[in-house]
């Protein structure tokens, strides 16, 4: 057994006496002494628009109180909230706040969910928070996200602490920047898919591809698939270092953030993806990192020297660092064209090295849908069968056509929880997967589910269009579901890209290979290319609400969804 397996087998054979201390209740939170309720907790956020200079560049950013990114947002769990927004400028806005509990009209979705702040406009979101954890703010408006606003959030535990005590905390907020404005990219996408992909496959980089693949002959074999599809095993990601400017908490790479550390102390890292189009891998060289939290929710700690964070999503880490020397805080992009930086050092000033970037991934056939299922999946095998619904309420059409709006089918999604991505198998540096999250505390719900709902993720990259089950958002109906009932969502990723789905409103119970009682509740899920993932969602919260990839251009070109409960 490994040290990683006996760790977690120990933690989790004190849950027992942790539990019967906690005296969790139904709700997997703990049971408080009824005390006085505290006031509202009241704050005035003014969003503005002005020029900006990042790494030499000037462009139009958005901020919130005069910061970009905007401030952090300190919030405690059986607290009401009254946030006053003031827009003073010439066009609407909103804030979402994302993985947040909240009534469906506080949840800053214009169009979906109320009509938005008019320009010159005020409006006050006004609701209890009923969770503890980390999370993040950002406008659902346009490509405002994409130009800076946004921001952390950290909401205090009610109840005891339930994450390991820290001596001191730092924000670690990831985001991309780019001085080309967010229409044009996506003209540019639409005009040429690999407008920003200057690394394609070459006759130079021909031997090292037959290395991988395992002789000449199967690496000719996967380039004229690749061309037969008309889509490049390079294609990593749309937007690529080449436009973008990768930042750590709104600092360039060229020196990047620093925060304070005193050696033996334990320091706490919430690192939030706040980027439009980036998967950022993490990693602390001389370090490491103790997962604690995923999402908002405490997990059972995983020692890791790395960790994929998509869009939307947020970990907490522990490090310890002994020695007086900096530590470079390392994202590197997951194409490989560039990083955000920051350092923990002793003293301002002093600055660690950067590490070389890894090789660049690139896509096989199990991106394509079309591999045997890897070995080494930890036993993981598909949920048992239940009604199957079509997220179109129509008769099962089984997999989408191949169309103008769907350019691939995966003839043989596999699961890939237990990997850690493109880029990062078979390294040897410890890397998180899914299907080390073990929740700390049990799922609320404990009932199976009455029904399953399947989505394909579809997209065509020659047009740019993305959708579910072959059609984007504008030609698609809501999902409905009753309140109170339990469904499953099964995702195959038909497409040769990773899609961060995030369903507001709501949690998704990743069904990663952990039992009933340990399965992580997630706000945000990597779907890995050529895979199929399950969920668990209880339909607890009436109202309409959005299910979207995260990654901005592809919800905004059609992968989005109405979810309503009623």
């Amino acid at each position: 057994m490994s040290h990683h397996s006996m760790l977690r087998r120990q933690f989790l054979a004190g849950l027992g006496a942790a539990g019967s201390f906690m005296a969790l209740s139904g709700t997997g939170r703990a049971e408080l002494p009824v005390t006085k309720p505290l006031p509202p907790l009241e704050m005035d956020l003014h969003i503005t628009r002005r020029k900006v200079r990042i790494a030499g560049h000037s462009g139009e950013g958005y901020c919130i109180n005069g910061q970009m990114p905007g401030p952090v947002l300190r919030w405690q769990e059986g607290r009401e909230v009254r946030i006053h927004v003031h827009n003073h400028m010439d066009e609407p806005t909103s804030l979402h706040w994302h993985g947040i509990r909240l009534p469906s009209d506080q949840d800053g979705v214009p169009g979906l969910s109320f009509a938005g702040i008019p320009a010159g406009g005020k409006f006050t979101y006004s609701f209890p928070v009923l969770q503890s954890g980390t999370y993040w703010y950002h406008s659902h408006m346009g490509h405002q996200e994409s130009a800076g606003l946004y921001g952390a959030l950290v909401v205090e535990p009610a109840g005891p602490a339930l994450l390991p005590k820290a001596d001191r905390n730092h924000m670690i907020l990831l985001s991309d920047w780019s001085d080309v404005s967010a229409e044009q990219i996506v003209d540019n996408l639409k005009m040429q898919d690999d407008y920003y992909n200057f690394r394609q496959r070459s006759l130079a980089s021909l031997p090292e591809e037959s290395r991988r693949a395992g002789g000449l002959g199967a690496a000719l074999k996967s380039r004229l698939q690749w061309s037969h599809m008309r889509m490049s095993a390079t294609d990593i990601s749309d937007v690529s270092g080449v436009l973008y400017t990768y930042l750590m908490n709104g600092e360039a790479p060229s020196a990047g953030w620093s925060g304070l550390f005193q050696p033996g102390e334990q320091v706490c890292l919430h690192v939030i993806n706040a980027a439009a189009m980036t998967l950022f891998d993490v990693r602390i060289p001389g370090l490491e990192m103790q997962v604690v939290e995923a999402d908002g929710n405490p997990v059972v700690p995983v020692p890791v020297d790395e960790f994929r964070i998509g869009p939307g999503e947020t970990y907490v880490v522990m490090v310890k660092p002994q020695k007086v020397q900096p530590y470079t805080i390392f994202a590197q992009s997951e194409d490989r064209t560039g990083y955000a930086r920051g350092t923990l050092t002793p003293r301002y000033g002093l600055l660690g090295d950067v590490p070389p970037m890894d090789p660049r991934p690139v896509r096989g056939m199990v991106d394509m849908g079309m591999a045997m299922p890897m070995k080494g999946m930890k036993g993981m095998a598909m949920p048992p069968v239940i009604q199957r619904t079509p997220a179109d309420e129509i008769d099962d059409p089984g997999p989408p056509p191949l169309n103008v709006e769907n350019q691939n089918v995966a003839a043989n999604p596999i699961e890939r929880v237990s990997s850690p991505g493109d880029g990062l198998e078979g390294i040897s540096r410890r890397v998180l997967a899914y299907s080390d999250l073990v929740a700390l505390r049990p799922p609320p719900d404990q009932r199976p589910p009455s029904r399953e709902i399947i989505l394909h993720l579809t997209g065509n990259m020659e047009r740019y269009i993305w959708g579910f089950n072959g059609r984007k958002y504008s030609e698609s109906g809501p999902i409905h579901l009753a309140r109170g009932e339990r469904v499953r969502f099964m995702v195959i990723n038909d497409t040769m890209m990773e899609h961060p789905l995030h369903l507001h409103g709501l949690w998704s119970e990743l069904e990663n290979g952990a039992d009933d009682q340990h399965r992580p509740l997630k706000h945000t899920v990597i779907s890995q290319p050529g895979s199929r993932m399950s969920v668990l969602v209880t339909a607890d919260a009436p109202g309409t609400w959005a299910y979207h990839c995260h990654l901005m251009y592809h919800m905004q070109t059609g992968m989005f969804r109405e979810v309503v409960i009623s």
